[in-house]
This record gives structure tokens, sequence and C-alpha cells, in this order.
């Protein structure tokens, strides 16, 4: 999947979240930015970081 295919699906996706919810999102993602700038591109470290805050985004998107 291309970065553009993978960011038309991201996008499709946090079309439904809400508002409150899509602030938290960026929040997390630029606190976890920050803390592994080089790091955060290891699909290994991001897929235990999605893995491990699942519940969290799932309750942030309802």
């Amino acid at each position: 999947m291309s970065k553009d295919e993978i960011k038309y699906e991201i996008t499709k996706v946090l079309d439904r979240f809400s508002d409150k919810a899509l602030e938290d999102i960026l929040a997390f993602l630029k606190n976890v930015e920050d803390k592994h700038r080089t790091a955060i591109f290891n699909s290994d470290i991001l897929q235990k970081i999605l893995s491990e805050d699942k519940d969290l985004l799932q309750k942030l998107a309802q």
C-alpha cells in the first residue's frame, strides 16, 4: 500500500471520530513523536503502541 493510500484510509477512519477524540489523538501522536522521534518510524514500535492503546483509541472513537 502506498503512503497516499495509507493516508486516505487513515482519513476515512478519522472522519468518524468526534472533534474531541481527534484532539486527543493528535495530542497523543505529538507526544509519541516527541518521545520517540526516530523510533516511531520503526513499524514494530508503532504496532506495539497502537496495540497497547487499542482500548483507549476505541473509547476515544465513541
